[in-house]
């Protein structure tokens, strides 16, 4: 037989609420909730320990009609939850609870639940994130941070990307043409925070921000940057202060180094400022990055291609090599065309005599 959704219980049988209204119950309020009982809905009990979740106003006012019932409807969360969820029942309806209460309730919370978001706790409270973040501040101190935090889709979100982050970039340096799908089923990282890294790369930033690397070294209060992966283009590429990145290893055996010429010049370039400041130079860069291949690169898909393929696969490449080729030449004209002539310096000097 299904449980019913209301039903009336003796008001001797309920179990007063653990409200967050620190001053309790509000006799003016009563005296108004009174006058307009019959029009009110059903108090809300938890199920298994009758405990009021939310409505001792409205039991006021049916011992102040003289009645012995009241009608409820039940809440059949666990016993963690009846805070939580009277909480959030008195900011939807009735006496308003003061900020002073809200931010109160938000510290029992977290308290109780400090795997809560920020945003899960402030819809719960009615405050804005930020003020929770300040409560969360002050009420956690002393304890060691969590690197998790469940959010309002009620889902476990990491606090600390930075590994995937790291690891996102090493899939990018290894595969410039890798999709960013592929990077976020590979990392477990958001789309967003996968293009994220991406324009970082692309920008020759780290990967990782700077507010979201390690914490202070000791004795210094200053942030230690975590160690990044080489990228192509990557301000934090291997420099005279910092080695370069071992040969990386995949399954079936190590990839082939990576000739050090042309990841050098695509390096330069994309540090070069007369690109990165502009929407064109930027553009350029981000096509060279795509277009860019290594041995290692076409290896890798080389065994895809099906025997009937080969040859038109091998048309469709001399076909991209002599468009590089004419590129190269064209970009060498340009080099000619733009060096200052040189004159005959006697040519010009007036004659002596």
């Amino acid at each position: 037989m299904a449980k019913r959704s209301t039903d009336r219980v003796r008001i001797g049988d309920l179990v007063p609420a653990d409200s967050p209204r620190l001053n309790g119950v509000d006799p003016a309020h009563v005296r108004r909730l009174s006058a307009v009982y019959p029009s009110l809905p059903p108090v809300l009990v938890h199920r298994s320990t009758l405990r009021v979740v939310d409505g001792m106003h409205r039991i006021g006012a049916a011992e102040l009609l003289d009645l012995d019932t009241v009608e409820v409807q039940y809440f059949d969360g666990s016993e963690d939850q009846v805070f939580l969820r009277s909480v959030t029942a008195n900011i939807a309806h009735g006496l308003p609870l003061s900020v002073t209460e809200r931010k109160t309730a938000a510290g029992r919370i977290l308290a109780s639940r400090p795997s809560l978001s920020d945003r899960a706790v402030a819809a719960c409270t009615g405050l804005d994130a930020k003020t929770v973040a300040s409560v969360r501040a002050r009420s956690a101190a002393g304890h060691p941070p969590l690197n998790t935090r469940t959010g309002t889709d009620g889902r476990a979100h990491p606090l600390d990307r930075t590994a995937e982050r790291i690891h996102a970039a090493e899939l990018m340096r290894r595969d410039p043409e890798l999709s960013l799908r592929a990077v976020v089923k590979e990392t477990g990282l958001s789309l967003g925070t996968a293009h994220d890294v991406r324009r970082r790369l692309l920008r020759g930033e780290d990967p990782v921000p700077p507010s979201r690397q390690n914490g202070p070294a000791p004795g210094t209060g200053r942030a230690t940057p975590a160690r990044l992966p080489e990228m192509p283009g990557s301000a934090a590429a291997a420099g005279p202060d910092r080695p370069r990145a071992a040969v990386p290893v995949r399954k079936g055996g190590p990839v082939s180094p990576r000739p050090r010429g042309p990841l050098d010049t695509l390096r330069r370039l994309a540090e070069d400022p007369s690109l990165r400041h502009s929407d064109t130079g930027r553009d350029l860069i981000r096509w060279l990055h795509i277009h860019f291949v290594v041995d290692e690169a076409w290896q890798k898909r080389a065994d895809a291609v099906p025997p009937h393929a080969t040859e038109s696969m091998a048309e469709l490449a001399r076909h991209c090599s002599e468009a590089w080729r004419r590129f190269a030449e064209d970009m060498s004209r340009r080099k000619h065309a733009d060096s200052p002539r040189r004159t005959d310096v006697h040519a010009t000097q007036p004659g002596r005599r």
